[in-house]
């Protein structure tokens, strides 16, 4: 309540009401045959569904699990057609606003403090980046890469002390609604810093090579998430001729931008933009990694959810060159996750094991020449979706931090 509070007292100064979910509903399908995943599609014609997981409606398909949210006054439309069509179906949640509600499960230790245990709004994330700096100025800068459409910053937390050495570049909250994504790049900082000298593995990663971290790539979304609409994805950009917001930006890279896969539609939550790197952050983030391109050796992105961990290609079911590396890393990377709370994710190409996919910064950081480029779909597999609770962050966060050392360890170990 206290969160709706403080949501409902910046909407009363912005003079705009926040969007409420209440009695919305998240259904699960799979569609047995090409026959019922048609149904879904002609569904999304006459209901307005906001696709989970996969991400746009021309993804669905055959023996998938397809993840949708509903407005109450539309679903009991939606599962009469469902039932018509002796479409089995589970409702994940059911009331949407008590589930944005309950998300908020750990209690605050000091009011407007800064907690690795819970979701952090961005003016706490940079007053955080700036306690970092100051905490630890021997091993962390604070670098300003560019600004947003709104006028935000982007900065990037360089971790490490020597300009010369192999790098890792890691990004979180490409999407807006996906909090426990941006909680993961604050635990990783921390613990980075904090175990320095302590920590056998983390001290000679660090010693050995640096990071570049970004830990919210889509600073106007994930504002907008907290203030206005919880379920919002894209940026805030206008789009010319459109009344709809926003660009996609892990459609908005310059690889295969223009191929029959991008939605050209604005109002489309997977919309590409009107140009490969039409979007300032889009821009900031690929002229940062162009600049340091001798460096970076390794490029992951986190997001969530479904409990994976992707690489290239997802514009194509073309396998990359090293495939078989990238796949073993993946591998290991998946067995490590699990050792500590038997969290099981799986593992392969975009392509394949999500959906097709034109203009990610995965495939377009591969293109490029970083050959060991990653991402994670965090928690859960869909109980909670994107609101996961805070309770589940510091496990989601201990879990994704052994593969990530893992991957680190076999960069500085197998790059050149």
């Amino acid at each position: 309540m206290r969160f709706m509070l403080i949501l409902s007292l910046i909407a009363t100064a912005l003079g705009i009401a926040p969007v409420r979910f209440d009695g919305e509903k998240v259904f699960r399908v799979k569609p047995h045959d090409e026959k019922q995943a048609k149904v879904i599609k002609d569904l999304a014609k006459t209901h307005e569904l906001d696709f989970w997981y996969p991400d746009a409606i021309h993804h669905v398909a055959a023996n998938m699990t397809v993840d949708f949210r509903v407005s109450e006054k539309e679903s009991q439309s939606l599962r009469s057609a469902l039932d018509q069509n002796t479409m089995h179906y589970e409702i994940l949640i059911h009331d949407l606003q008590e589930e944005i509600e309950k998300q908020f499960d750990v209690e605050e230790e000091i009011s407007g403090r800064h907690s690795y245990a819970k979701y952090n709004n961005w003016n706490k994330i940079v007053a955080w980046t700036e306690k970092m700096v100051s905490k630890h100025p021997e091993m962390v800068s604070r670098i300003k890469i560019g600004s947003t459409v709104e006028d935000n910053p982007l900065y990037i937390l360089k971790i490490g002390k020597d300009e010369r050495r192999k790098a890792i570049f890691m990004d979180c909250g490409i999407h807006a609604r996906e909090w426990i994504s941006p909680a993961f790049c604050q635990w990783f900082v921390y613990q980075a810093t904090k175990s320095y000298g302590k920590n056998k593995i983390m001290t000679k990663l660090l010693d050995r090579m640096n990071f570049y971290v970004l830990p919210v790539f889509n600073v106007d979304g994930y504002i907008w998430s907290w203030t206005q609409n919880r379920m919002w994805r894209k940026n805030r950009s206008r789009n010319p001729n459109s009344r709809c917001i926003g660009t996609d930006l892990n459609r908005n890279f310059d690889v295969s931008w223009n191929s029959s896969l991008n939605d050209n539609n604005p109002c489309s939550n997977i919309y590409g933009g009107s140009a490969p790197e039409s979007e300032k952050e889009t821009r900031a983030v690929t002229c940062f990694i162009r600049s340091h391109l001798k460096s970076i050796k390794a490029y992951i992105t986190f997001h969530s959810y479904s409990q994976k961990l992707l690489f290239p290609y997802g514009y194509t079911t073309k396998l990359p060159p090293n495939h078989k590396d990238l796949n073993k890393v993946a591998k290991i990377g998946t067995d490590v996750v699990s050792t500590r709370y038997e969290t099981s994710y799986i593992y392969g190409p975009t392509a394949s094991i999500i959906d097709p996919a034109a203009g990610s910064s995965l495939d377009w950081a591969y293109d490029l020449g970083i050959k060991h480029t990653f991402a994670f779909e965090l928690r859960d597999k869909g109980k909670f979706g994107f609101l996961l609770p805070e309770s589940l962050i510091k496990p989601t966060c201990k879990e994704t931090m052994l593969a990530v050392k893992f991957i680190a360890k076999y960069i500085l170990k197998y790059t050149t």
